[in-house]
């Protein structure tokens, strides 16, 4: 029977291609991008002190531009090329008309979908870490540390994860869209660049408050809505593994920002709405290592644990455990993105199904990524041990990495340019930096009421109404 017209294969659309999944894979993408640009940019230009929306919104848009050259230039063929050593591939450009063209190494799709796909993966990658370094770090160091951590971090990590010959996809780690690659690397390397950057001016770490909240819950918004893209397109087709990641991810999304309300309601009195976004982003990181290889109520378990363990490293061990409290880790990657990225990492191979697991893998061998839960259940306990460990050793290997790349990228950096702006450019903000402001508003995000009545703060300690001479 012959074909329909618009399915006959020809030129543009061979053979190999499918329409649908390469539809959906660059809605996914287009998707993830808007994460970023502009979830990411609206959020850290709202959430941070109005001295410094300028800036932080533009480190996250310099950030996506930079990322996406590198990405063509040499970034993707170290991340997904042919192999140069056991965790990294040949640098090479991804911009040749006949490879673009070609079909991707997995999935019905074009190489141009997947290098598109796999760039707002790397910059929202890069855009995160930049959350740990909001309010000091010098913006000309940061557009060298871009490029340079691309470089020699993100992609020996996911050429190690993701690539089908990376050493530990072949040992069979399970990170189903990022938890370790994107999650844990970003938690993990904004910590340590904080440390080496140095902190914010003591009155910004003292008091820092958000210029505006309705603006961070619409950045907030984007970038919930924008992961069903992220999980839902990393089985690379329609499918429904596909369907089972998307609805996984908002049930465990919302899980965890109601845990972590119910949590600060209880502890602290109030319904905190900067709280709420934290476990909002806690659930999403710990289910995307998980997100179509486990069940729905292992999604919801996986909820409640992000919106508390989290919760309780931030609002608590924080406080006790010094090297926390010494760096100056402003929108806290560490405990939304590294304690939330491991936490689903090793919750991934205790609740993984072996029969998720190949309907995503797309392996024959039902023992195969078998996770500790299952392995009880069916008496193949050292099957589900053994995952257990590898995902164990995932973590293990994408914090050593990040530590020593951004270390050495930072020590580096700071030999040739200073990481931290001055103390006049601290005090100053915006206007010193880039000689532009967010705002023609009064203050700094303090409260103002000009009722004589009803005033917050007394006007003279505004210096707005001029003290009397003296006579």
């Amino acid at each position: 029977m012959e074909l329909p017209e618009n399915l006959r294969p020809d030129e543009a659309s061979p053979e190999w291609l499918s329409k649908g999944d390469n539809a959906w894979q660059l809605t996914a993408a287009t998707l993830v991008g808007m994460q970023s640009v502009p979830g990411l940019v609206i959020l850290y230009g709202s959430i941070v002190k109005k001295k410094w929306a300028v800036n932080s919104a533009f480190m996250a848009l310099y950030a996506f531009a930079a990322v996406l050259v590198c990405w063509v230039g040499w970034g993707y063929q170290m991340s997904f090329g042919d192999e140069l050593f056991k965790f990294l591939g040949m640098p090479h450009v991804a911009m040749n008309q006949k490879f673009l063209l070609d079909r991707t190494f997995v999935g019905y799709l074009p190489n141009a979908t997947m290098v598109y796909f796999q760039f707002v993966f790397a910059a929202i990658t890069l855009i995160l870490i930049a959350g740990a370094l909001l309010g000091r770090m010098n913006f000309h160091a940061w557009m060298l540390f871009v490029p340079l951590w691309l470089t020699f971090s993100y992609t020996i990590t996911c050429y190690s994860i993701w690539n089908p010959n990376g050493w530990l996809a072949k040992m069979g780690v399970i990170d189903y869209s990022g938890g370790f690659v994107i999650h844990l690397s970003s938690g993990v390397a904004g910590f340590t660049a904080a440390y080496w950057v140095g902190p914010r001016a003591t009155n910004d770490r003292e008091r820092f408050p958000p210029n505006n909240i309705l603006l961070m819950l619409a950045g907030a918004g984007l970038l919930w809505m924008g992961w069903t893209g992220f999980n839902g397109g990393d089985p690379y087709m329609v499918s429904t593994d596909a369907s089972l990641a998307v609805l996984n991810t908002h049930v465990c999304t919302a899980t965890s920002l109601l845990t972590w309300l119910l949590l600060d309601i209880i502890f602290f009195g109030k319904p905190s709405v900067i709280g709420a976004t934290q476990g909002m982003i806690t659930g999403l990181v710990c289910i995307t290592p998980a997100a179509g290889v486990v069940q729905g109520w292992a999604a919801m378990i996986m909820g409640v644990m992000s919106g508390s363990i989290p919760w309780y490293t931030m609002m608590v061990l924080h406080k006790k455990i010094s090297i926390l409290k010494h760096v100056d880790d402003t929108m806290a990657v560490f405990h939304t993105h590294a304690v939330a990225g491991s936490l689903g990492g090793i919750l991934t191979g205790f609740f993984s199904h072996p029969k998720l697991c190949r309907i995503f893998y797309l392996v024959e061998d039902w023992q195969h990524y078998i996770g500790l839960a299952y392995g009880l259940k069916t008496g193949q306990v050292r099957a589900g041990f053994k995952q257990m460990g590898i995902q164990i050793l995932g973590i293990l290997f994408v914090i050593v990495v990040n530590v020593i790349t951004t270390s050495i990228i930072c020590f580096l950096l700071g030999r040739f340019i200073p990481l931290r702006l001055n103390e006049d450019e601290l005090q100053i903000g915006d206007d010193a930096i880039h000689g532009e402001e967010a705002y023609a508003l009064w203050g700094d995000g303090e409260k103002f009421d000009g009722s004589k009545h009803n005033s917050v703060y007394g006007l003279e300690e505004f210096a707005l109404v001029p003290p009397k001479a003296e006579a």
